[in-house]
């Protein structure tokens, strides 16, 4: 009797401990209830030092294919995003919130560097370790991977060109206050651009307690400092636009 007992308060405590575990990872981390699609760029909001749960993959591509599909290439059009940037031969460019570099690896090609920034250090190990799958030496040197904190994007100062900014803005928390830091590091005259989803049903996405409204999205720009801001809502199904500048 005293066994079964045993065995029983032990199973007990096994079932508290993993609720524990549960709930507390609920806590810092959201990614479970995301859509794959967008899920890799939640990551630019955790503090890399919260405990979330680990991915565990057999190989880079494996690790990859955990947070990107590729459907993603055709209703997020990245070429036509990059197209937007205009000219990029000598500018410096920051893909912030840059997960496993859909746009950083894209911007490599284009650009004369390339800065990846994420909160999380598995993301910029990612980058870092299949760059040199992705790219030419040439490409290679171009891409640096940054690590950033939960309300600082890590950025120097007078440092950039373009800073683009897909799928993050809606997770940041104080976002005037962040912006106003991004824009510390863009030479003047100098674009933010972005790109976050609808709020709306859409195929993909986070659920609609975390988008932004388009108009707020707006006005947290301008009151952070950017002027000429600009929308647009039709380029993409289910994602907006918004393009920014530093005054000169």
């Amino acid at each position: 009797m005293k066994q079964i007992h045993s065995i029983f308060t032990l199973f007990s405590c096994l079932l508290l401990f993993t609720s524990c575990l549960e709930n507390n990872h609920q806590g810092t981390d959201i990614r479970h209830e995301l859509d794959p699609d967008t899920v890799e760029t939640v990551s630019t909001l955790k503090d890399n030092t919260s405990k979330g749960p680990q991915v565990k993959t057999k190989s880079i591509e494996g690790f990859g294919a955990d947070y990107e599909n590729q459907n993603r290439v055709i209703w997020q059009k990245p070429e036509m995003v990059l197209d937007m940037m205009g000219d990029l031969t000598d500018k410096t460019v920051a893909d912030i919130g840059a997960g496993t570099g859909h746009f950083a690896l894209r911007l490599a090609k284009k650009a004369k560097k390339v800065v990846a920034i994420d909160i999380d250090k598995k993301f910029t190990d990612y980058i870092d370790s299949i760059k040199v799958m992705e790219l030419t030496d040439q490409f290679q040197d171009r891409l640096e991977t940054r690590l950033s904190s939960e309300n600082d994007p890590n950025i120097k100062e007078n440092e950039l060109d373009v800073a683009v900014i897909v799928n993050t803005y809606m997770y940041v928390g104080d976002r005037v206050n962040w912006m106003q830091k991004v824009l510390k590091g863009l030479k003047p005259g100098a674009k933010v651009i972005v790109i976050d989803f609808k709020r709306k049903k859409t195929p993909v996405g986070p659920p609609a307690q975390y988008r932004v409204p388009l108009y707020m999205a707006e006005e947290e720009m301008e009151k952070a400092g950017l002027v000429n801001v600009q929308t647009n809502d039709s380029a993409l199904d289910y994602q907006y636009i918004l393009i920014g500048e530093k005054k000169l």
